[in-house]
């Protein structure tokens, strides 16, 4: 059994918000650079080439990607030989947070009631998925959410019969619905299966895998590149100016469903793909 004092979790938690802000993924800035070279769009090449210098300057200067620094999204592995002690795990988190974006700058955008809009004033309380894992390490990985890639997210519950044309049909107008809402070039979480909650957990989860990556079974590997064809089809291009760069990537997670079921989500993520991990 190993012990580890909460305040840890909290200090890994606070660097995570910051890190994740002013840093944007080696993966993602190959990609923009690929995409910069064989975008058709003049437009579309020079929104690339902004994209590029604000994801430079915010790294050197360490200021934040966006103005929108997101909503605090968790996702913690805790090893099942691993004992917190020193207080509460999900307040240890929380306070991570409130530490993060309180010293790093970083805008506060949570309002604590949905209908009264009052702001909490420290960008809490964070969204925690707690997953446990064997052995004796933890795994944090904190990914901030902006509002307009998150607002452009759906579920939809299918009958079973739609079948994969179905799938495509929805992934592909969810995307030419939003546009330049959700700050394209994006990056496309799709869910498959479970329940109406499991489905967009995983599509959100989905966003986590790195760019250029492809899903372990060759059929929705073949899935997602058929995706990304056919969204990058669309003309929407780098932040809605037209271009064949609508999307970086397409991620797929799938999941068991009920006989009678057939979820489906999407969840959009915008150009500035935050998310930073740590081992404890």
């Amino acid at each position: 059994m190993r012990t580890l004092n909460v305040s840890v979790l909290t200090d890994a938690v606070k660097t995570l918000c910051m890190e994740a802000n002013y840093d944007l993924g080696d993966d993602v800035i190959q990609s923009l650079r690929t995409w910069k070279e064989k975008e058709e769009s003049p437009t579309g090449r020079e929104v690339l080439d902004k994209i590029l210098e604000n994801a430079a300057i915010a790294g050197k200067e360490r200021v934040p990607l966006c103005q929108d620094t997101g909503f605090a999204v968790v996702f913690v592995e805790v090893g099942q030989d691993v004992h917190f002690t020193g207080g509460d795990f999900q307040e240890a988190i929380h306070e991570g947070v409130r530490q993060g974006y309180q010293e790093g700058y970083l805008r506060k955008s949570i309002v604590s009631d949905p209908i009264e809009r009052k702001n909490t004033g420290d960008n809490t309380p964070a969204v925690i998925h707690t997953d446990i894992v064997p052995g004796e390490k933890v795994r944090v990985i904190l990914a901030p959410k902006g509002g307009g890639s998150e607002n452009m997210s759906e579920v939809k519950m299918m009958a079973p019969a739609a079948g994969i044309e179905g799938v495509k049909s929805f992934v592909v107008d969810r995307v030419r619905r939003s546009g330049a809402n959700p700050c394209p070039p994006v990056i496309v979480g799709v869910g498959i299966g479970g329940t109406f909650e499991k489905c967009a957990q995983i599509a959100k989860r989905a966003l986590l895998r790195p760019v250029g990556s492809r899903h372990s079974d060759p059929y929705y590997a073949a899935l997602e590149e058929e995706l990304l064809d056919m969204i990058n089809r669309l003309g929407i291009g780098p932040q809605g100016f037209g271009g064949r760069c609508t999307a970086l990537d397409v991620h797929i997670e799938v999941h068991p469903c009920h006989i009678a079921s057939f979820p489906v989500s999407v969840n959009m993520q915008c150009h500035v793909s935050r998310h930073r991990e740590v081992i404890l």
